[in-house]
Parts: C-alpha cells; sequence; structure tokens
C-alpha cells in the first residue's frame, strides 16, 4: 500500500519517462579510442620546388586554366560527364545510409490501434452461459529501443558516417580527375592540330619542289634519282598527315566521352609556345597533401570507419538494455475508449548478455581490426602515392622547361641549315641529298618541339592535380551536403 501511495501522486502517462530518463541520465560509456592520423610514410620534402604562386587547394580549375574554350568544355563535362554523375549518386546512397543509421539511436514511436470481440460458448465459459465481449485499445509505443550504454548504435553510426564522408572525397576525386583529364584532352588535341598545321605546310612545299623537279627531268636539268628522292620525302610527310588525322579522331572521342556530350572547338589562334595556358603553384610541404587531396581524405575517413567498427564490436560484449512501453487508453467496449478511468500504459525493460556464441563476437572483433590493418595500410600506400605525383610533375615541369628550351635553340639552327642547304644546292655546292635532308630533321624538329611544349604543359596540369587543385561544388548541391551530424 505504501508504495502504491507514493506512485498515487505520479501522473500515469509520465511514468515511463521518468524512468527512461533516469536510466539515461546515468550516463554511457564510451569505448572509442582518440582518432590518431598515422605517421607520415614519405620524405619531409620534395625534390624540387617552386617558389612563387598560388596553392593549389585556393585556386579554383576556373582561375587556374586561362584558356576560354577548355574552361567551357570543363564546365559541360561536370554537367554531362557520367562517371562524375555515377559519383555523385554514390553519395546520396551513402548519405541515406547515414540516415537510416542514425535514426537506430533514437526510439521509434508509432501510434496503434486495435480491437478484438467474440462469443464464448456456454460449455467453455465458468458461468455456463454464452457470453459476448471484447476489448479496444488506441495508444503510443515505443518498441525495443536499445539504450546505447557502451557507444555500439553510436559507433556504427560514426562508421556509416565516415564511409558517407569517404564517399564526398571520392566524388571530388573524381571531379578533380575529370577536369585534369578534360584539360590534359584539349591540349593533346591542340598539339595534334599543331603538328597538322606543321605537316600539312611541309607536305605543301614538298609538292612545289616536286612539281618544279618534274619539269627540271623533262627538259633534262636534274636527274630522275633527285625527283625520286623529292618523291619519298613527299610519300613520308603525307604519311605522318594521315597518321596524325587518324590520331587527332580518336582523341576527339576520347574527349568527347570525357565531355559526356557533343561539342565544337574553334581552330586555336596560337601555338602552345605563346603563353603559359596555366598558373603557377608552389608544392608546399608533403604534409599540406593530407589537408589537400581528396583521395587521401577519403582514405583517412575510411580508417576512423574501421576504426568505429572496432568500437562497436568491442562493445557487442558487454549487456544491451532495450525498452518497450506504451501509454494509451483500452476498454472493452468501444465508447468506453476515451471515458474516465480508461487511461493504460505499460513498461518493459530488458537486459541480454549472451553466454557462448561459438565465438561469433570474438571473430567479428578480430575482422573489425584486421580491416582497420588494411586501412591504414591503404592510408599510407595513398599518401606515398600522392607524395610521388607531386615528385614527378615537380621534375616533369623542371625538365621538361630545360628540352623546351634546348629544342627550340636546335630548331633554330635546323632551319638554318635547310635555309643553307638550299642555297648550296642552287648555286651547285652541294646535292639534293643534302636539302632531303635537312628538311626531313627540320620537320621532325618541328614536331618533336610542339610534342614536348604539350609534355610540359601536362606536367602543369598533373601537378594541379597532385597537389589536390581546388574545384567548384557546382555539380550538384544535393550530391554535396555538409556532413550531417
Amino acid at each position: 500500500m505504501r508504495g502504491r501511495s507514493r506512485m498515487k501522486g505520479i501522473p500515469y502517462w509520465r511514468v515511463p519517462p521518468v524512468i527512461a530518463i533516469a536510466i539515461l541520465l546515468s550516463g554511457c560509456a564510451s569505448l572509442a579510442p582518440t582518432h590518431e592520423r598515422p605517421a607520415l610514410p614519405v620524405a619531409d620534402r620534395y625534390p624540387y620546388a617552386v617558389a612563387e604562386g598560388t596553392a593549389a587547394p585556393a585556386l579554383d580549375w576556373n582561375d587556374y586554366f586561362f584558356d576560354a574554350q577548355l574552361r567551357g568544355l570543363i564546365a559541360l563535362a561536370l554537367e554531362h560527364n557520367r562517371d562524375l554523375r555515377t559519383a555523385v549518386l554514390q553519395v546520396q546512397e551513402a548519405r541515406a545510409l547515414h540516415g537510416i543509421q542514425r535514426a537506430e539511436r533514437l526510439p521509434g514511436v508509432s501510434l496503434g490501434a486495435d480491437g478484438i470481440r467474440g462469443r464464448t460458448p456456454g460449455d467453455l465459459s465458468l458461468s455456463g452461459e454464452p457470453s459476448t465481449g471484447g476489448s479496444y485499445q488506441i495508444g503510443l509505443g515505443v518498441n525495443a529501443w536499445e539504450l546505447d550504454f557502451w557507444g555500439r548504435v553510436r559507433n556504427l553510426q560514426q562508421a556509416v558516417l565516415q564511409d558517407y564522408l569517404a564517399t564526398d572525397q571520392a566524388r571530388r576525386t573524381v571531379q578533380l580527375m575529370l577536369v585534369t583529364d578534360v584539360a590534359d584532352g584539349y591540349y593533346r588535341l591542340r598539339e595534334l592540330d599543331e603538328r597538322i598545321a606543321l605537316t600539312d605546310r611541309m607536305i605543301a612545299s614538298h609538292k612545289e619542289t616536286l612539281r618544279i623537279f618534274t619539269r627540271r627531268v623533262e627538259v633534262g636539268s636534274t636527274s630522275r634519282l633527285d625527283l625520286m628522292q623529292v618523291q619519298t620525302l613527299l610519300s613520308q610527310a603525307q604519311s605522318l598527315g594521315t597518321q596524325l588525322y587518324q590520331t587527332r579522331d580518336t582523341q576527339v572521342h576520347a574527349l568527347t566521352l570525357l565531355v559526356g556530350t557533343s561539342f565544337v572547338l574553334s581552330p586555336a589562334q596560337d601555338s602552345l609556345d605563346h603563353s603559359a595556358p596555366t598558373r603557377m603553384l608552389p608544392p608546399g610541404l608533403p604534409s599540406d597533401l593530407l589537408l589537400r587531396r581528396p583521395d587521401i581524405l577519403a582514405a583517412e575517413h575510411r580508417l576512423q570507419a574501421s576504426e568505429a567498427n572496432i568500437n562497436a564490436a568491442r562493445a557487442a560484449f558487454f549487456p544491451r538494455i532495450t525498452l518497450t512501453g506504451s501509454v494509451g487508453t483500452a476498454s472493452a467496449e468501444l465508447g468506453g475508449l476515451f471515458a474516465s478511468g480508461s487511461h493504460a500504459w505499460s513498461f518493459a525493460p530488458s537486459i541480454s548478455l549472451p553466454i557462448f556464441d561459438g565465438g561469433h563476437r570474438r571473430a567479428s572483433l578480430d575482422l573489425a581490426e584486421v580491416r582497420r590493418d588494411l586501412s591504414v595500410s591503404n592510408y599510407e600506400k595513398t599518401v606515398q602515392t600522392a607524395f610521388k605525383e607531386v615528385s614527378d610533375a615537380l621534375a616533369s615541369s623542371r625538365w621538361l622547361a630545360l628540352q623546351v628550351g634546348i629544342q627550340e635553340s636546335a630548331l633554330d639552327s635546323q632551319a638554318e641549315r635547310a635555309r643553307l642547304a638550299r642555297l648550296r644546292y642552287d648555286n651547285g655546292a652541294a646535292a639534293f641529298l643534302e636539302v632531303l635532308d635537312a628538311q626531313r630533321e627540320l620537320l621532325t624538329g618541328e614536331q618533336q618541339l610542339t610534342q614536348t611544349r604539350r609534355a610540359l604543359i601536362s606536367a602543369h596540369i598533373n601537378l594541379y592535380a597532385a597537389l589536390g587543385g581546388g574545384a567548384s561544388d557546382a555539380v550538384s548541391a544535393r550530391g554535396t551536403p555538409a556532413a550531417p551530424h
């Protein structure tokens, strides 16, 4: 009676919340250690450095590339490329999974109504008379809500959150690679256009030379050997031209696939050597990559997800406490559901601790720890790869710039040689073979210089990507939301 008198002053609808709040206020233990980033498995500096420039992450692609046509292509690619579209959808998928897991931490409240009415025959009734009766109930209920004392549900949510963040960084990686691949493909097309123009000009020159030598043979002023040599040089130039046109068509197809839609490019007004098509970038320190490169950030998020899974597996060794309860109204008659005195409630906490599971929990913890070690290894390999890519791009930029200077000087000498060889032949001081050799090497030098200039541009583009260059997130506002909590 004394217990009943104490309960009598508490309204019926406040008993379950009072108990639940008391349990929650007792506090929840945490088995999660502080995340520590693995040590940097690379040298503390790059082999080459650039003294001045703008940091890549602070430089949007729209500011890094100067060519207006290229910026238009990149904008089309960000809108139509299917790989990027898939990456955005994967981010949305990961966000939805996180929402599902986050809901596990909150109690699920449902409104239910049920009723039953039936007749009992007299031979089954205690009174010996047939009877008709029923029951009706309406209420709010909470079904098996787990009190997360040891952080099991919380760590499962954290693991899904880190997977979501890793997926978003993977989307940024795809976006950055798309920007740089389109830029590199565009300049490869520019290179082919310039090489084709050089070859066409040489073919036209050889055709005119062939016409002149054909007439000379007809009048007997030169030998057929010289004529055949001119014809051979023309055929070689024409063969190179057809190869370049084929390669150009293939490059256009590849660039169209990257962009994801058809496009039209107007002929380039300047050759590749007229101005630098990109800004200068300082590499900074290798440790900066940990905050810049989206693939490194994704690897670290996956590492944190694996650590959260370990914590969840550890929590599985401790008791699980769940609450089930309801509050509402009940009556034997439908009309009495909301009458005075029809209030009803129930509260059913439960606790469980598996005694024997065949080693399932131990194996689950071992699996989580192995996956954590794999994530550490993958993180370190990603950092090492990033260091190599930056070092390669810096080395390429340095040595290709020197090669361009050397080849420009050599091409000037080769052009002068071709001019002098033609003068010597016209004055009878040299055989025509000398002229042909000079022209052939001049064409080769022009082609090689164009290729090296484009390779230098590609090195700059690769450095921008290797440093984790900035990229606007205008792809899809729905696909790249702020990290949920």
